[in-house]
């Protein structure tokens, strides 16, 4: 299969060996992959680099209203983000903390149609999923070494997944390495996973922290003190910073808000949900 449809200046969209597609532009890193019969697979390629072109520069004109609590939104994407953080509110959240997962859906979007079975767009660990009828997808959560899988069926209700913690891509108020979070949609899941990483915490003076605002000037986190370096921490520390995350964790799914979670904090790790079963299903 040759080089898919032209994208916008600056954006890139190449297929990977093997046959999967890669969408770069600016901090978007995309490996996407359809299923399905070869002249099916070919056309939803090129549908999702058509739609690639000039995703980045949409995103960047809201980027104002994207960074606050409250604006008005008007692109597809963003007033998908806007949806997806809403439901966590009082809590401070902007659209911000959906934009990986908002991005993943709308390019799955594109790429699924007729002839399909089975599709992913992969937007640097925030997944979403497309399954035909009686299809299903498997996923590994690199950050327990791929020991850990996440197995999702048509039937099932989710079709995303995000990860997020202090060493991730973004900022976070926690101290997670990593919290994964499985939900209905992949914008659902990334601005579910930024909240639970945010939860796990603790109140210990030796992890370091600062003004968001010092470390990236126009952050939507402003002033608020985000992680930088969490030292080894006691046994005590580590039970009540994962209790904390896995209490705010448990109290989305109650809401219907996510279907799962994992958190992992120095070599332990809490799972409530869908994740808890998958653990079961390969016998840990």
């Amino acid at each position: 299969m040759a080089m898919t449809a032209p994208v916008a200046s600056g954006a890139v969209a190449a297929l990977l060996p093997g046959g999967r597609l890669h969408l770069h532009h600016g901090p978007i890193d995309i490996v996407a992959e359809a299923i399905g019969e070869a002249s099916a697979v070919r056309a939803a390629y090129a549908r999702a680099a058509t739609r690639f072109s000039g995703l980045l520069e949409e995103l960047v004109a809201e980027l104002p209203a994207l960074r606050s609590e409250d604006a008005p939104m008007e692109g597809v994407i963003a007033r998908r983000m806007a949806a997806a953080v809403a439901p966590f509110r009082p809590a401070f959240v902007t659209p911000m903390a959906a934009v990986a997962g908002a991005v993943a859906e709308d390019v799955l979007a594109a790429l699924v149609g007729p002839g399909i079975r089975r599709a992913y767009a992969n937007n640097g660990g925030d997944i979403a999923l497309g399954l035909a009828p009686g299809e299903r997808l498997t996923c590994a959560l690199a950050v327990s070494g791929g020991m850990d899988r996440v197995s999702v069926a048509s039937t099932d209700p989710a079709r995303g997944i995000a990860t997020s913690g202090w060493r991730g891509r973004s900022f976070s108020l926690g101290i997670a390495e990593a919290v994964t979070v499985v939900a209905r949609t992949a914008a659902m899941a990334d601005a579910a996973a930024t909240m639970v990483a945010n939860a796990v915490d603790v109140d210990a003076p030796r992890i370091r922290r600062r003004p968001a605002r010092e470390l990236q000037w126009d952050s939507d986190l402003g002033e608020r003190q985000v992680t930088v370096a969490v030292p080894v921490l006691s046994p005590e520390e580590r039970t009540a910073a994962l209790d904390a995350g896995l209490d705010a964790a448990e109290g989305f799914r109650a809401r219907g808000l996510i279907e799962g979670a994992a958190l992992f904090l120095q070599g332990e790790a809490r799972m409530t949900g869908a994740l808890v079963l998958a653990r079961e299903d390969r016998g840990g």
